[in-house]
This record gives C-alpha cells, sequence and structure tokens, in this order.
C-alpha cells in the first residue's frame, strides 16, 4: 500500500459539505466550546454525544470565528480555544516508517501528516485539522510523544516522525 492511500485509511472524520453551502448569517447563538472540548447550550453542558458530534459535523472556522453551518442558516458561536483535543494516538506501520494516527474527543481520526500537520502555538501542541479547525494535544499524549521522539544532535530538537513528516516538539 502506497503512503498517500495509507494516510486516506487513516482519516476517520465525518464532516457534511458545508463548502458547497452558503446560507444567510443568522447571528450568534449561546452555544460555547470550553478550552477542555467540552460544549455548551445556555451555560448547560450537552452530554450526549451524539448530538455534539452532529454540531461539530457543520462546525467551521473562518477568520478567526466560529461558525455552525447548515444549508438553511449559518450562526456564530464561541471557543475558548480549540474545538477539539486529541485524546489518543497510535502508531501505524507503513512502508516508509511508522505513521501517527490522532484520534480527537469526539471520536475523528487523522493522520499526523502535511495534510494534518502537528503545530506549537506558545509552546502548546495543535494538530491542524480541515474547515480551519484545530485540536489541541492532551498533556498525556504530549507527554508520550516526547517519550517516543528523537533528538537531533544537531540543533537539539525534539523531532515527532510521522510517515515522511517531521515535526518539532521543541527543544533541548
Amino acid at each position: 500500500m502506497q503512503l498517500e492511500q495509507l494516510l486516506k485509511s487513516l482519516e476517520l472524520r465525518n464532516h457534511a459539505p458545508t463548502d458547497q453551502w452558503d446560507p444567510p448569517y443568522c447571528g450568534e447563538i449561546p452555544l460555547h466550546i470550553d478550552e477542555k472540548g467540552d460544549w455548551f447550550y445556555q451555560n448547560s453542558r450537552i452530554k450526549r454525544q451524539q448530538l455534539v458530534k452532529l454540531f461539530a459535523s457543520v462546525l467551521v472556522q473562518e477568520n478567526g470565528d466560529f461558525f455552525l453551518i447548515t444549508p438553511a442558516e449559518k450562526v456564530k458561536i464561541s471557543v475558548a480555544d480549540a474545538p477539539f483535543i486529541v485524546t489518543e494516538w497510535k502508531s501505524v506501520t507503513a512502508p516508509e516508517s511508522p505513521v501517527i494516527q490522532v484520534k480527537t474527543n469526539i471520536g475523528s481520526q487523522y493522520p499526523l501528516s502535511e495534510d494534518y500537520p502537528l503545530l506549537i502555538k506558545n509552546a502548546v501542541p495543535y494538530v491542524q485539522l480541515d474547515h480551519g479547525l484545530q485540536a489541541k494535544v492532551h498533556r498525556n499524549v504530549y507527554y508520550q510523544w516526547v517519550e517516543a521522539a528523537t533528538i537531533d544532535p544537531e540543533s537539539d530538537e525534539v523531532v515527532l516522525k510521522s510517515g515522511t513528516s517531521r515535526f518539532i516538539l521543541g527543544q533541548i
């Protein structure tokens, strides 16, 4: 299996075709995603995971703002940090080298790759997803990655490899 095919097979996400819709903007609603990735409506936590997944399937980020987009309407919501959290990961055998597959708190899966890169913002790791969205890497996952990473002796960078991609976690 070619690396590109493997990377596509490691994606498991359910997002509506929001880029094909152009609904009217209908204002802001009292929906909020906190820094832990928990969803709230009018300050009450949404506990039904299926409802959260439904909302997540129409969530996009545009120019720093977050919106839920359906064919009929576009509404703004608030997000404290990143809407999702990388809660799990695993190494998947690949032809060139193992690929890291990440899993978010809503069950979406992505291969850590050039399409879904690791970003470090203010010393906090994130994975860039599609539709302008990001997933913050949970502290436990980050520590596991530090253990699995290698150190580049020339630059003292802590490097995480996934397939043919290499990501810098930090420096010693």
